[in-house]
């Protein structure tokens, strides 16, 4: 009798931590549960309504030509907005529509600035147009304005029918150029797009063509200029260079 409570006492405690067991293995996935709730809720609340991670401060770095306040102004980034909801392609947008910005690229700097690195166009001539000077990039975009013309630096002067597309082959001609020979160009005469000549700065003339095979252009009358004197040099075809 006494080995049949045993026995019963035995079996009983076992069906109550079978009971127990399940109750609890019920009960950690009720807990696991609440618990990715509470982080889901709390980071929510943090990304969207949190004063820690809204914006407090918008960096500029990579300008020289753009002041950081006027690259703030265009980018129209408000302090004190999530930093989660910022729209962060208009203001790349924005930027990016200046004619001094090549190129720009805005990121979130979590937990609480905005950061915009920009690279600024960088002039290979300068060009009049009405009345001013105005630098030229190697991509034959107009960009910023000089009171005169930097030192050393080519300047390009365009016919009447000169349009942009001439101006940007113009860009490619004295982008080809070795600094040592761009150094004694004084200037760049352009027609159209494939009539552009150089003067350079003794008055003699490259007649130069289009910007096509402008490196091997170049080699051709470093050489030429070098060996032999003369008052125009034409390599627009650079087969075949001819002088007089």
């Amino acid at each position: 009798m006494e080995q049949e409570e045993r026995a019963a006492r035995r079996t009983r405690r076992r069906f109550a931590r079978r009971q127990w067991a399940r109750r609890w293995l019920s009960l950690r996935y009720v807990l696991a549960f609440l618990l990715v709730v509470g982080l889901v809720a709390t980071s929510v609340w943090l990304v969207f309504f949190s004063a820690t991670l809204q914006v407090k401060k918008v960096e500029v770095v990579g300008n020289e030509l753009l002041s950081d306040g006027r690259i703030r102004e265009i980018a129209d980034i408000p302090l004190g907005e999530q930093l989660a909801l910022v729209d962060l392609e208009r203001a790349d947008a924005r930027i990016g529509s200046l004619a001094e910005v090549r190129s720009v690229d805005v990121t979130r700097t979590w937990p609480d600035a905005v950061r915009i690195e920009v690279v600024e166009r960088t002039a290979v001539a300068v060009v009049e147009l009405a009345g001013r000077l105005r630098g030229l990039d190697a991509d034959g975009v107009v960009f910023r304005e000089y009171r005169s013309a930097p030192k050393g630096m080519p300047r390009i002067r365009p016919g009447g029918g000169a349009g942009t597309d001439a101006l940007k082959e113009a860009a490619t001609v004295v982008s080809a150029l070795p600094e040592d020979l761009a150094t004694r160009v004084d200037h760049v005469e352009v027609a159209t797009v494939d009539q552009i000549t150089l003067v350079m700065r003794d008055q003699r003339q490259v007649l130069w063509g289009s910007a096509e095979e402008s490196e091997l252009k170049a080699e051709v009358i470093d050489r030429l200029l070098a060996a032999q004197e003369a008052s125009v040099y034409d390599v627009s075809v650079p087969g075949n260079p001819t002088v007089r």
